[in-house]
């Protein structure tokens, strides 16, 4: 007799609640409906979820909840790190990072995807006209030179095949394409050593390479920690710094620490609060900084960690001891940045975007990944006869924005979101070039494969 289960949807697991209902119930003690009065939110941890109210606990049972909630141990063993300092890396709300008011510690006033949404429709139709052409102009001007650059390195190739053959990828082939690349862009960009001498068929086995030689990594938003268990496999990298804000199963970390010639660190803390000069153990040790899909603002959040010396506040007391090296930073979730957060303000500013027209592109962005990716759309597609037709329909539009954007067909809707995408990362490039990097932009997988196809490389301009 098959168990009885509680009757509420779980929709990100596509799904129904796995635990028993209550007696006299549909739902479980988690998903029993109760008055909304009767819940309020954990101080320690707003992300619980342990009503149908939302991220809330039960008023009566807050004071023994605080006292066990499973953020507050990590929370307090966290800040008293000497590599912990709140916002250290969250940049200013103001309309400039040279802004003379301090603002890094006040409270992040994020503007939610609704907002941006409200805002759009709150245009009149030139002013959304005015927008569009900017975009197109700007990605005209700016985006010519971004390249393909699709790697699969020989070295993981074979890693990949004797994966295979043992059955031990804990991971899709999807992943698999797009963290090889990575490695294998890495490799062509002279941040990494042809395989450091090892022949293919060496790969996985522990290297001699003098530890000093190889630099070490530092992984953000590592997850489970697969793309630095590609690199230490196939590169012999002996030194590896995962930092994640999530706990996670099924990591990577238990077959990393098996190879004893490798140092493992894992820093559960979020990006924004990582000071990097005061982590002990990578102080005077050159370093590559690596990232798989930072979504939204991670990515700027981790330029910022990597190059303290051109943040707009920092702490004397952690003069800068860190040897840059280079990154590869896939970028993500576009539509998640925030201008506070961006690292490239001026760059807008100088182009005649306001900081609501960041917001308005930020959300365009999403639309990228709506569309159907079994092939890449052409470069060549635009919507600058969509605003032709608009502005031909005249009152046809009278209902405003709005109706625009519900009529917009999908593939002009995922053009405008690829151009969108790319104008942010442009900024992002800019950025690194101005502070006298070698950088570069390119597609690292082709869009049938993820169309979070952005790959960000930079190197010290001493390695050229």
């Amino acid at each position: 007799m098959r168990t009885k289960r509680c009757n509420f949807w779980l929709p990100n697991k596509n799904r129904f609640c796995a635990n028993c209902p209550l007696n006299g119930s549909l739902f479980c003690g988690n998903h029993n409906s109760r008055s909304e009065g009767q819940w309020i939110p954990c101080p320690i941890d707003p992300s619980h979820s342990f009503s149908t109210f939302g991220s809330s606990v039960l008023e009566q049972n807050l004071k023994g909840h605080v006292k066990r909630c499973p953020l507050l141990k990590q929370t307090q063993s966290l800040s008293v790190q000497p590599f912990y300092q709140k916002g250290i890396n969250a940049g200013s709300d103001g309309e400039e990072e040279t802004s003379g008011v301090d603002d890094s510690s006040l409270p992040i006033k994020t503007v939610s995807s609704e907002m941006k949404r409200n805002a759009l429709h709150g245009m009149s139709v030139p002013e959304f006209c005015k927008l569009i052409e900017k975009i197109e102009f700007i990605h005209e001007s700016l985006c010519k030179d971004i390249q393909d650059s699709v790697q699969m390195p020989e070295v993981c190739s074979l890693w990949i095949k004797r994966g295979v053959e043992d059955r031990k990828l804990p991971f899709q082939e999807k992943h698999i394409m797009q963290q090889a690349s990575i490695v294998g862009n890495l490799e062509n960009f002279g941040l990494l050593k042809n395989s450091h001498g090892r022949k293919p068929s060496e790969c996985g086995e522990p290297d001699e390479k003098k530890e000093e030689d190889v630099p070490a990594v530092i992984e953000f938003g590592a997850g489970r920690g697969y793309l630095t268990q590609m690199l230490a496999d196939c590169y012999g990298i002996q030194r590896v710094f995962l930092v994640e804000r999530k706990a996670y199963k099924l990591k990577a970390d238990r077959s990393l620490r098996q190879n004893e010639s490798l140092k493992l660190e894992r820093l559960r803390i979020d990006i924004e609060d990582l000071e990097l000069n005061a982590v002990e153990s990578l102080q005077g040790v050159p370093f590559l900084a690596i990232g798989k899909h930072l979504c939204g603002a991670a990515t700027d959040l981790t330029l910022r960690c990597c190059f303290p010396e051109y943040r707009k506040y920092s702490t004397e007391q952690h003069p800068a001891n860190s040897k840059f090296g280079g990154l590869a930073i896939a970028t993500c979730c576009h539509h998640l940045c925030q201008w506070k957060h961006y690292t490239n303000k001026r760059f807008f500013l100088d182009l005649g975007l306001t900081k609501e027209e960041f917001h308005a592109i930020t959300w365009f962005t999403s639309w990228a990944v709506d569309a159907n990716h079994d092939s890449d759309l052409p470069d060549t597609t635009n919507c600058i006869s969509h605003l032709q037709f608009i502005k031909e329909q005249g009152d046809g539009y009278v209902d405003g924005v709005e109706k625009i954007l519900s009529d917009m067909q999908a593939d002009r809707r995922a053009a405008l979101g690829f151009k969108c995408k790319w104008i942010i990362d442009m900024g992002r490039l800019m950025w690194l070039r101005e502070h006298g990097l070698d950088a570069k932009l390119v597609k690292f997988v082709p869009s049938s494969i993820s169309p979070e196809n952005h790959l960000l490389l930079a190197r010290s301009s001493n390695l050229l």
